[in-house]
């Protein structure tokens, strides 16, 4: 039995994705049935961030 390895380079992981079969590849994913709401952001979220410049 062969062991599977990550793809190391590029060009291997590119190899790797070649080998998707074309009924799991995202043109052929049927479309979500639901869009997700936009996110708000309230006061008190906008408050825990306020100050993140300061400790960056």
């Amino acid at each position: 039995m062969n062991a599977v390895t990550e793809p190391e380079t590029l060009s291997e992981l590119i190899a790797d994705c070649a080998l998707i079969p074309a009924t799991l590849q995202a043109e052929s994913l049927p479309l979500p049935r639901v869009t997700a709401k936009p996110w708000l952001v309230d006061e008190a979220c906008h408050a825990q961030v306020a100050e993140l410049d300061a400790y960056v």
